[in-house]
Order: C-alpha cells, then sequence, then structure tokens
C-alpha cells in the first residue's frame, strides 16, 4: 500500500483527525495538483503520525504550501504521542529528516491549535508566528452567547427580526451570490466554481455542510454562508453579505442562525479567522475568544537568500 493508501484507511476509523486534514478534503482542495501524505509508524506498524501536504512545481522549485480555503494542515498527532513530548520530538525530527530528503525550496504549513509539534518544529530550525481565529468553544447555551454579543451586534438582531433563514440555497446559487457580493465591492472572487462545486460535493456527501440563507420578506437572499464541521468544530468557511442590505442586520443574523447549528450538533463554532483587522473586529463582537495557532515554514538552500533579496527589494 501506498502512504496515501494506508492514509485514507487512518481517516476512515480516525474521526478525530480535523476536517481540513481528512483524505476527501485534500482531494477536494487539491484537485487537479498534486498531494500526498507522510507517516510516521509505531513499533507495531499502526500510524502514530501523519503530515498530509500540498506540493507545488515552479521551474526548478519544489514547494509545500497551504490549499485554499483549507486553515489547517502540518502535523496530525496520534493522542498518546501528543501526550508523550519525547514521542513527538521523536516523530518531528523524522517529518523534518523526510521534508529535507524532497529536495523542497520552501515549506509552510497552518498546524493545529495546541499542537505540541510547533514549538519541536521550530527547535529542528523552522520558523514559526502565530496567526489568530476566534472560536466560541462552549455553543450549548445560546441566551448567554447572543448575551455576550456586543451593543452593536444586538442591535443588528433587533433590525433582522423580521428576516428568516432558509437552509435550501443550492451550491450554484451560493456561488453566484457570492460573486455579486464581492462585485458590488470591486473585489473578485477568490476560488473558482469548479473547486467549490467539488468541496461541496464531497462534503454534502458525509453530511459535513451546509449552506444557510438568509433571506427578507420577498425572498431577497441578504447574506449567506457556507459551512463545513467534524466531530469537534464548525467553520464559517465562506460567509458573504450583499452590501446594499448592510443596515438590514443580516449580517448579524447569519451569525447567529450558524452559532445554533454548531449548538444542535454540540460542537464549537470556529469564525475560521481572520488576520484580517476589519474582520476580526467584526467576530471579536459576537463574544469570540482569540485562539492562537502557528503557522511553521522553512526555505531550503539557496532558496532562504533567494527570497532575502527578493523582500528587501520589495520592501523598497
Amino acid at each position: 500500500m501506498t502512504n496515501k493508501e494506508k492514509y485514507r484507511a487512518l481517516c476512515q476509523t480516525s474521526p478525530a483527525i480535523p476536517i481540513f486534514m481528512m483524505d476527501w478534503w485534500m482531494d477536494a482542495v487539491c484537485a487537479g495538483k498534486q498531494w500526498d501524505v507522510l507517516l510516521s509508524m509505531d513499533d507495531h506498524g499502526e500510524i502514530q503520525a501523519a503530515l498530509p501536504y500540498l506540493l507545488r512545481k515552479r521551474a526548478w522549485m519544489k514547494y509545500i504550501i497551504m490549499p485554499q480555503q483549507t486553515q489547517i494542515s502540518g502535523i496530525w498527532l496520534r493522542d498518546d504521542i501528543k501526550k508523550n513530548i519525547e514521542h513527538t520530538k521523536c516523530v518531528c525530527h523524522f517529518f523534518a529528516q523526510e521534508l529535507e530528503k524532497m529536495g523542497l525550496s520552501y515549506y509552510y504549513q497552518h498546524y493545529p491549535i495546541n499542537s505540541p509539534a510547533v514549538f519541536v518544529m521550530q527547535a529542528l530550525g523552522f520558523k514559526t508566528a502565530p496567526r489568530t481565529t476566534y472560536r466560541i468553544e462552549d455553543t450549548s447555551n445560546l441566551e448567554k452567547i447572543v448575551q455576550s454579543f456586543s451593543k452593536n451586534k444586538k442591535r443588528q438582531l433587533q433590525k433582522a427580526e423580521s428576516l428568516y433563514a432558509k437552509l435550501d440555497m443550492n451550491i450554484e446559487d451560493f456561488y453566484r451570490f457570492h460573486v455579486k457580493c464581492l462585485q458590488s465591492q470591486g473585489k473578485q472572487i477568490s476560488y473558482t466554481r469548479e473547486f467549490l462545486l467539488v468541496l461541496e460535493r464531497k462534503a454534502h456527501r458525509l453530511n459535513q455542510s451546509q449552506i444557510i440563507s438568509i433571506c427578507d420578506a420577498s425572498d431577497q437572499v441578504l447574506a449567506a454562508a457556507f459551512l463545513v464541521w467534524d466531530h469537534q468544530n464548525m467553520y464559517y468557511l465562506i460567509p458573504c453579505y450583499d452590501p446594499v442590505y448592510r443596515a438590514s442586520g443580516a449580517s448579524a443574523r447569519l451569525v447567529l442562525e450558524s452559532i445554533k447549528l454548531a449548538q444542535q450538533k454540540g460542537i464549537a463554532f470556529d469564525f475560521e479567522g481572520s488576520m484580517i483587522k476589519g474582520i476580526a473586529e467584526h467576530y471579536k463582537q459576537f463574544g469570540s475568544t482569540a485562539t492562537c495557532y502557528y503557522c511553521v515554514e522553512k526555505y531550503y538552500k539557496w532558496y532562504f537568500w533567494f527570497a532575502n533579496l527578493y523582500n528587501r527589494i520589495r520592501q523598497r
């Protein structure tokens, strides 16, 4: 069996693997591109850690980067390995050696929240930098969550009382709506229709996605979101709002309805970022908690000097 075949078998029996690191997710977000996985085996021949990755090539360069719409990747550790720092060190040392053998120019991945692998990789010569997502860990008490909303968001919810949520928006209509919302702001969409169709089809087949739309009395869509989830978290993956209806409160209502869905499933709600100040301020107002996770990167060989030179020129 190849590493990928072994990893597919692991994903079938290990729901603890985050959705963004599942084999089917990698199939979807890396469609038409090359993805594979490095595996670390224990003494019994069982997988104790895995590093799924997207490999890209340009000219003579090979590099590992994050796929689109994917919050985390990096090293997945089995629970018993995660709890043992010495075992974690051994696993990370193995992966660092395997990455070195690949002849990469550059490596960049976002590691899972609270991953002990981050600082072990840092000790092995990889650079780390913090990133922030915003989360509501306990979704069991919706009334308490709404009470934690800012005054501004509470006012928006009051404005949105006449609006209603629908769960029957199809993926084609969602994509067109997102394009329309961005175009009205002078922006372009960052992913293709085909990309979203593939991702939604795979997630929907496993009952791990939902589109929520917020509509007015005339059935006009004012806001919508594409949500995905695993056994622990729901992710506010792709939200979009029509700026024409900014004063309607639809964006706040969309968040509330999304949190309700997470509550029904008994899982945490993750706003899926953002590092953009304005978006971060928006998410903070929903009583979410800033949660740190890390990117891990490394420049290999001469590419390190090339990247430094390029950055200096760009800064000037």
